[in-house]
């Protein structure tokens, strides 16, 4: 039985998961030192009254309810109940709000009507209703859900009110503080207490932060970087010269061409703070804000660099700059392309008479929308993403027709596109891969590398594999998730076996296997 395919958990009886409940915790911030025991308090209280034993913990500390995005606790627990792992039939949440502050209150509903469908069912402990799905519950339940959405939206209006009313002070309002600075803690009276180092943050809501100039040698750097690009040394030759010299910058990497760039054009050197140039509310995509709502208050750093200079350079980078139409920035693109016969964005950088590739992003979202607008499809990168597209959908093909065998044998089976996956209801899952072929190593055998996704559920795996340079199917694997070490693994066909990997000459011979072998060993009641 060295091959049969077990990829289930031994399931519990419904008369036992009833007593067994899991509990989900959530602080959305890290200064709630007491929220989530305080959670757990009265869990474990109604968890007593109504004899459950509480077997499974899912939290999330500092992460905020707004989506689901970066809560790895809430995630995983919905990812154990839609595999059929769920060990349990409750979960515990202390109220509807910790479940989540979510914007579309049909998102909260969904993830709770997950569980439901599994037949798990959610208590919300601090609640004065019962989540029973009578009519009352689900009105209570539902206003419950506008309310912490809507809370939501009034504490964002509030903070940014307040954070615009200190920054109009000189205060700084988060984030990293630019090169050569540092950030000081005052208190109400303004008096300094001590200097944040990086990652560091004030603990009262009394205290505030200002900015105040660094050390003597990254002041001298400053100057230095001015000076010259007044007398014309570029962007990019000034920070080659910092990186041979050893300087070192104020976020751990490199000197880079954008980094001076910012930094020759960051009012702060010459006493500005300015806020909300960037706007992201309620989680949404960051975007920068029209300059009128943009907040400058002036003088409130001591300067590192005079105002004559700071002009002189701003003048500078005006006149250098041509302001041109994007059907000029695409004709300009296409000329270069027939004289170079190819592009890339080091070419797009270094050809004076274009701009750069960021100024083509900002216009027309990606290089990929460039090249398409101007003919251009000899790119390496443009390939490799025409290539992922087509064994991206034939994994999507040879998923369906996976999941239409199982619906045929009388199991529930679901395709995730997002991590080409196929749950498969009392049975696990099975994930979808590419093994991409690679050049010969020492020993003149080839190797194939295949990358499983970080958020991949434990199950097996169906791989494909592709031939010669990576232009055809090769075969078809099917190996066990434990096989991964790591991320990516690295095999050939002599250490095939050593994984564990079974190679069939079809997806049919495959599929065939699979479901033959998951009806043997888990029968399916009609």
């Amino acid at each position: 039985m060295a091959n049969a395919l077990v990829i289930h958990k031994d399931r519990f009886p419904q008369s036992l998961r009833s007593l067994r409940a899991a509990q989900y915790v959530r602080m959305s911030t890290e200064f709630q030192q007491y929220s989530i025991e305080n959670q757990a308090v009265v869990i474990a209280a109604y968890a007593q009254l109504h004899n459950l034993s509480i077997v499974r913990t899912y939290r999330d500390e500092g992460e905020s309810g707004l989506t689901i995005k970066n809560r790895m606790g809430l995630a995983r627990l919905v990812d154990d109940v839609r595999s059929g792992n769920a060990d349990f039939g409750t979960i515990l949440v202390f109220d509807v709000s910790r479940w989540g502050r979510f914007q579309d209150v049909d998102e909260s509903a969904y993830y709770e009507f997950i569980c439901k469908q599994a037949g798990i069912k959610v208590a919300y402990c601090a609640e004065q209703f019962q989540n029973d799905g009578s009519l009352i519950s689900q009105i209570i339940k539902n206003i419950k859900r506008v309310m912490a959405a809507e809370y939501s939206r009034e504490l964002s209006a509030k903070v940014y009110a307040g954070q615009s009313r200190f920054a109009k002070l000189g205060f700084k309002m988060g984030g990293r503080v630019a090169y050569g600075l540092e950030r000081v803690v005052v208190d109400e009276q303004s008096q300094p207490k001590g200097i944040l180092k990086t990652g560091e943050r004030k603990y009262l809501s009394t205290e505030h932060v200002r900015i105040r100039p660094g050390s003597p040698d990254e002041i001298a750097t400053v100057k230095w970087i001015f000076d010259e690009f007044v007398r014309g040394t570029t962007e990019k030759r000034i920070a080659r010269e910092l990186n041979l010299r050893g300087v070192p910058t104020n976020h751990g990497g490199p000197w880079r061409r954008t980094f001076v760039t910012d930094l020759l054009r960051n009012e702060v050197y010459i006493g500005n703070l300015i806020y909300n140039r960037v706007g992201q509310k309620l989680g949404s995509k960051k975007n920068p804000n029209p300059e009128n709502l943009w907040i400058r208050t002036e003088g409130c750093v001591e300067p590192i660099i005079g105002r004559d200079m700071f002009m002189r350079v701003r003048t500078i980078m005006q006149e250098r700059r041509v302001d041109i139409s994007e059907d000029e920035m695409l004709a300009r693109l296409r000329r270069v392309l027939m004289k170079r016969g190819k592009l890339s964005m080091a070419i797009i950088d270094k050809t004076v008479s274009l701009p750069c590739s960021r100024t083509y992003l900002k216009h027309f979202g990606s290089l990929q929308n460039v090249y398409r607008l101007i003919g251009y499809t000899g790119s390496r990168w443009w390939d490799a993403m025409e290539i992922h597209r087509r064994w991206s959908a034939l994994n999507a093909g040879n998923a369906e027709l996976l999941r239409e065998r199982f619906q045929k044998m009388g199991y529930t089976a679901t395709f995730d596109p997002a991590i080409e996956c196929l749950r498969v209801k009392g049975v696990g899952n099975i994930c979808f891969r590419l093994a991409r072929w690679q050049a010969f190593y020492e020993d003149h055998s080839w190797r194939w590398a295949v990358r499983r996704r970080t958020k991949s559920p434990a199950g097996w795996m169906v791989v494909t594999r592709l031939g010669k340079h990576n232009k055809e199917v090769l075969d078809y694997l099917l190996l066990p998730s434990t096989s991964f070490q790591r991320v990516w693994l690295t095999f050939s066909d002599r250490t095939r076996g050593a994984h564990k990997i079974e190679s069939f000459a079809s997806f049919a011979d495959l599929a065939r296997s699979v479901v033959r072998r998951l009806s043997k060993h888990r029968p399916v009641n009609h």
